[in-house]
């Protein structure tokens, strides 16, 4: 089929994509023609002499070939009266073309899914899928890879949102790959793209990355924390969002694991735009449960706090006791009180955590008797009489841990730095030393 057809009695070209044919000034030439058209079929008027010929490929390429008008579906087409003619109209497969099937053919094949190129499914008495890989995976799943490295159409019956659609419609899970970085940006499929690379590269069993149309899905929740600007309003709103982060992946890998479901397509609406990419079944997964109203937890413990300028972490510690000047019983000598820490200004919303000040070292005191008093009171000192300084950032460390006395996790942590219960470490200090538990 093509759409251009040249009329040999009249000498005019007629556009086939065009309502009025290109000729506005001649109403009706359609229907004109196609009349005509089939009274000198039902008269048996040979194609060669009905005086229509192809005015696209064949006719720049030199060659005179027939052609007959028809309807179907209410698409308007013109047909070649012979097929070889046809094929001419089919681009030949470039070597990278070939070289990205053969791979994606040799890859299915080696985690045992089957796997073959140029396959036509069929869909009805005479119509079928034409696809240039096709993967049987996991539990039925049919994967069509199209290699698409020529231009493409966006619109009509032969553009690749058609194409897609059409597959998609008869149970095969559209894939399109390309090296043309205009395609990654359409919406109109599940596109995905690697760098241009000559055949031989494409051929080979080395790593092969996808640098775009898959993505990971990150869950956070819009609060004073967030990273990311509510997408509904100014403010913050409370409510759990997905934000798609581009994520590098192996063709092979991609292959792979499309045929066993463990990648999946979905589409992501932001606004009044529609987004089409591949995303891990975990990913999916969630992201049905957010659109069903189910709660969905945030990603992982956000990087930024893990990727803070200073070691501090952002949440406040439990209590500030007073530390006043205390005798120690016994002892000649007086323990100079801890001085007071400054008060550390509220953060405001939205800007980092900052240690605070350090505590000034305590100035040296002449000791009246020897041995020297110990840091620590002993283990006959009173309990209540042994206070630490619990605003010290060295008490506090924002990774819980297993207390080393009772085995409930704590971020607290006693002048060994090692995990403690503020009550534990003041009444019992050193007095039990207990092994360290798993983790600490």
């Amino acid at each position: 089929m093509a759409n251009i057809v040249w009329h040999e009695k009249w000498g005019i070209e007629l556009d086939l994509t065009r309502d009025d044919l290109g000729h506005e000034s001649l109403p009706g030439l359609w229907d004109l023609l196609y009349q005509s058209n089939r009274i000198d079929a039902l008269r048996g008027v040979p194609v060669a002499r009905r005086g229509l010929l192809c005015g696209g490929v064949c006719r720049k390429a030199g060659v005179q070939a027939w052609m007959y008008l028809r309807e179907r579906g209410g698409r308007r087409e013109a047909v070649h009266e012979r097929s070889e003619d046809e094929e001419r109209h089919r681009a030949p497969l470039s070597d990278e073309h070939k070289a990205y099937q053969d791979r994606i053919v040799r890859t299915a094949q080696s985690e045992g899914f089957r796997a073959d190129s140029e396959v036509r499914t069929s869909i009805g008495p005479r119509s079928w899928i034409q696809t240039d890989t096709l993967v049987q995976g996991e539990g039925g799943i049919r994967i069509g890879w199209e290699v698409q490295l020529s231009s493409a159409g966006a619109e009509g019956p032969r553009s690749v949102k058609a194409r897609a659609a059409k597959a998609a419609k008869h149970g095969i899970t559209p894939a399109w790959h390309t090296d043309r970085s205009d395609y990654a940006t359409r919406t109109d499929t599940h596109w995905t793209r690697s760098d241009r690379l000559p055949a031989e590269v494409i051929a080979k069993s080395g790593d092969l990355r996808v640098v775009s149309g898959y993505r990971a899905l990150e869950f956070w929740r819009c609060d004073d924390r967030a990273l990311y600007r509510c997408p509904h309003t100014q403010r913050r709103c409370g409510h759990t969002h997905v934000t798609p982060k581009p994520r590098d992946v192996f063709f092979d890998d991609l292959v792979r694991k499309t045929a066993a479901g463990l990648i999946v397509p979905i589409e992501h609406r932001t606004g009044s735009r529609t987004h089409r990419f591949w995303v891990t079944h975990e990913d999916h997964q969630r992201l049905a449960d957010h659109h069903s109203g189910l709660p969905v937890p945030p990603s992982a413990d956000p990087e930024e706090e893990r990727d803070l300028p200073t070691g501090a972490s952002h949440r406040a510690p439990t209590c500030r006791p007073p530390a006043p000047t205390t005798p120690l019983a016994g002892a000649d000598v007086v323990m100079p009180a801890i001085p007071a820490q400054p008060s550390v200004p509220a953060r405001p919303i939205g800007a980092w955590p900052s240690l605070p000040p350090r505590p000034a070292p305590p100035a040296p005191v002449p000791v009246a008797v020897s041995p020297a008093v110990p840091r620590q009171p002993g283990p006959d000192d009173r309990p209540e009489e042994r206070l630490l300084d619990w605003r010290s950032s060295i008490h506090w460390s924002p990774e819980s841990r297993p207390c080393r006395y009772c085995s409930v996790t704590t971020n607290l942590r006693d002048e060994q730095g090692l995990p403690s219960h503020k009550t534990y470490a003041e009444t019992l200090g050193d007095r039990h030393q207990r092994p360290a538990g798993p983790g600490m």
